[in-house]
């Protein structure tokens, strides 16, 4: 596995992905979007040439809001959205963030558990935050400076 920052030439892939693992995934103009945003900080780890998983953020400040961890279904269980989860820490720390955050759906137990690994802790509750299906989304939140 490689992890490499990702550019809008990724949007592509990025979509294919989304697709495959969100109930309402992003198009591909508003990845590309995202990927040429200056505030916008994006990782993707390769198998082979493909894409197996990204991690990105928002980086406002000393801020940083984990925007979507997407792993491909058949790739789940072998550590690619912990190894890009702590790239992109790092990478946010490394830029000055200091506080991160992220929503996570409420029935996502895996997700939540890799957060909770990474130091996140549960702050609150979006409710309705979710739609396809409806369900409210999990805050949870993490003072950078150690992994």
């Amino acid at each position: 596995m490689t992890i490499l920052r990702l550019t809008a030439d990724c949007a592509g892939q990025m979509a294919e992905l989304e697709a495959r693992c969100f109930s309402l995934p992003w198009s591909e103009r508003t990845i590309r979007n995202e990927l040429n945003n200056p505030v916008a900080l994006y990782f993707g780890a390769f198998e082979d040439g493909r894409l197996a998983g990204y991690a990105g953020a928002q980086i406002i400040l000393d801020e940083g809001h984990i925007t979507n961890i997407a792993t491909a279904p058949e790739q789940r269980r072998r550590g690619i959205a912990g190894a890009l989860l702590r790239e992109l820490l790092s990478a946010a720390g490394a830029r000055g963030v200091r506080f991160a955050m992220l929503e996570a759906r409420e029935s996502n137990t895996a997700a939540r558990a890799l957060y909770e690994k990474f130091g996140f802790e549960v702050v609150g509750r979006r409710k309705g935050y979710y739609e396809k299906p409806p369900e409210d989304a999990i805050l949870m939140t993490k003072t950078i400076g150690c992994l």
